[in-house]
């Protein structure tokens, strides 16, 4: 009898795809105590009160069906809602919206609808690691545009206009960024819809953390004039409502992509769960309040940061959205993996170096301030005794 050879079964692009470089740290993690680690994109908030009642009620009153392959109604009239007074956006919640598991299989569902063999996706970095792979998948080819510190990491019309070619289909744009904390205001926006409006391009807009801003507003380019048609938007519950383990996010896209986008969805996960999509209707409704606390949390947390930083020598531009400040750590004359390793092995302090969101992450590194604050306190405690051995 021969044995399988699993070489030969195994798809290249599968083989070939790179293991994340966060779990690589995660990894180390594992096998070691007493580290001081900022590495998580996850709330350390447990889900509010209100959200986990309403999951247990759910439970108790047997509501454990699939629901529809959308998900329930009720709560995409409510995510409708939640996009119009939050955001300025109107969904049609009949055709319009499809509740996900998570954002990650809103956007694996809007790039698998959307892109065939040979177009070009253009994804500024440094970025969330899922993106490229995803794109590798579909037979599309990723076109990385990197966003520079001296821009506070935004993508700029000059750089978007260098990457356009016929072949393009796609631009993802996800801010408040992962992992730098960027955001673009719409001002920033706005150039870049002046470039896409004589395209045949669509944005894949990633707004997971919208809700975490600091001082302003967040802007949605489905905002603008004209680009409501020409963006797809996911976002999630995970982030703004500590939702990370319920595993439950949503597209919202103009109805002739988002009925093409509920067949795979409905081929590859049915539905998303219900108990969690009966939980997060009470998030939507009743935890503006709660929502609001945790940001107003994080804004003081992310002031700790970034002074504390500035503090031991460490540069950094100010952090205006999501929970990531990414320090600038060229300067220690190492590169950004051997400063974290170096960091945890000998300092037992656990951050992520910039190359694991690509390549225009070398000479930095993402430290995540969703953790309390006698944490973040330790950590800088440990950062500042590494950095006096480098001196």
């Amino acid at each position: 009898m021969a044995h399988l050879d699993y070489d030969r079964i195994l798809p290249r692009s599968v083989v070939e795809m790179p293991a994340s470089g966060i779990r690589k740290f995660f990894d180390i993690l594992d096998s070691m105590t007493d580290v001081t680690a900022l590495t998580v994109g996850q709330p350390d908030f447990v889900t509010p009160w209100k959200i986990r009642e309403a999951g247990i009620e759910s439970l108790e009153s047997g509501k454990t069906y699939y629901t529809s392959n959308a998900g329930t109604l009720e709560l995409r009239k409510e995510i409708s809602n939640y996009m119009s007074r939050r955001f300025d956006l109107t969904y049609d919640p009949a055709k319009e919206v499809v509740v996900t598991v998570g954002g990650s299989e809103a956007i694996d569902v809007a790039m698998r609808t959307l892109l065939s063999p040979g177009d070009e996706v253009i994804i500024p970095t440094p970025c969330f690691v899922c993106y490229e792979p995803l794109c590798k998948m579909t037979g599309a080819v990723p076109v990385i545009v990197e966003t520079r510190n001296e821009d506070k990491f935004k993508l700029t019309p000059e750089l978007l206009e260098s990457a356009i070619t016929e072949k393009t289909k796609m631009l993802v744009l996800a801010y408040p960024n992962n992992p730098t904390g960027a955001i673009m205001d719409a001002d920033d926006l706005e150039k870049i819809a002046q470039i896409l409006r004589e395209k045949q391009i669509i944005v894949l807009s990633d707004e997971i953390y919208a809700e975490l801003t600091y001082g302003r507003r967040h802007v949605s380019i489905a905002s603008l004039p004209e680009m409501w048609e020409r963006t797809v938007v996911v976002s999630g519950f995970s982030k703004a409502y500590a939702m990370t383990g319920w595993r439950l996010g949503y597209i919202c896209a103009p109805a002739p992509l988002a009925k093409q986008m509920l067949k795979i969805h409905q081929y590859a996960i049915m539905c998303a769960p219900t108990t969690a999509q009966l939980a997060a209707i009470t998030a939507l409704r009743d935890c503006d309040e709660e929502v609001a606390a945790m940001t107003a949390e994080y804004d003081r947390r992310r002031r700790l940061i970034y002074n504390g930083l500035r503090d031991i020598g460490v540069e950094s531009f100010e952090p205006e959205g999501a929970f990531y400040i990414y320090p600038n750590i060229g300067k220690f004359g190492l590169t950004s993996e051997a400063f974290c390793e170096r960091l945890l092995y000998e300092h037992k302090c656990a951050i992520v170096p910039g190359v694991a969101f690509g390549a225009a992450g070398e000479g930095f590194a993402r430290i995540s301030y969703a953790y309390s604050v006698k944490h973040i306190n330790q950590a800088l405690e440990r950062m500042e005794a590494f950095i006096r051995t480098l001196k």
